[in-house]
């Protein structure tokens, strides 16, 4: 069976590397797991020492941007912490929403059970919202837009979960582990069940695009990430059994 890459580049000059990511490889060291495969590590053979300047979770697919420099690095940082840095998710949520958009601005703290979930706590979280717009879907499952505007660990998947509609295959927000099959969703399916494959079996939740300046020359930079075969070949059924089509 031929693997699949690690990523593919969607960006590179001497101060940016903006990469897209599989599902299930941590973009940075994790504190919890010091010996797991990580992005900056492996794209490093390419591009040489890479700063992380945000984070996205392991088992999200998606865009990410590192910076090759001190000075972008710092530069990069800044306009995450301003809060210039526009981000968009693409996720599937089991179930169907009544609204077409939503607002959730509930605040989170991290760490905050024994799980190491972020939580819920409107006494001492921190300040989070997220923008939501359905994008087309059917009864069982809904494919989602999410725009962050603050950076929270979790924060989309909590934000989903605690509305009712968790992001399907969260390991720790779903409580539904439950990959999707083709068999589910389109009535007049045919195969064999014993030797069905799942479409998609992961996270579903993909860093779809990015929008930032430049660290140098200030032009404001935007870049978006193909879905990986999973979520690409789900996209097309659903597009196709429940007519709607995903902008891209």
């Amino acid at each position: 069976m031929k693997k699949i890459p690690d990523y593919t580049v969607v960006y590179s000059d001497n101060d940016v590397v903006v990469l897209n990511k599989k599902s299930g490889l941590l973009i940075a060291q994790d504190r919890y797991d010091l010996e797991a495969p990580r992005l900056d590590l492996e794209a490093s053979e390419e591009f040489g020492k890479l700063y992380a300047v945000h984070r996205i979770d392991k088992d999200t697919s998606g865009i990410i941007i590192y910076a090759r420099t001190v000075e972008a690095h710092k530069n990069l940082s800044m306009q995450f912490e301003e809060r210039k840095v526009e981000k968009t998710y693409h996720c599937i949520v089991r179930g169907k929403p009544m609204w077409e958009k939503l607002s959730v601005d509930l605040p989170l703290l991290p760490d905050g059970d024994a799980r190491h979930r972020t939580v819920v706590n409107k006494k001492i979280g921190k300040e989070s919202f997220t923008s939501f717009r359905v994008l087309g879907g059917g009864s069982l499952y809904t494919w989602i837009e999410a725009k962050p505007k603050t950076g929270r660990t979790h924060q989309i998947r909590v934000h989903l979960a605690e509305s009712g509609f968790p992001i399907v295959c969260d390991p720790l927000y779903s409580g539904n582990l439950k990959p999707i099959y083709l068999s589910e969703i389109k009535r007049s399916w045919r195969g064999n069940e014993y030797e069905e494959r799942p479409l998609l079996a992961r996270l579903a939740l993909h860093a779809y695009k990015i929008s930032f300046n430049h660290p140098v020359t200030g032009e404001r930079l935007t870049f978006t990430a193909p879905y990986h075969k999973d979520m690409e070949a789900l996209k097309k059924q659903m597009e196709k059994l429940f007519h709607f089509e995903i902008e891209e």
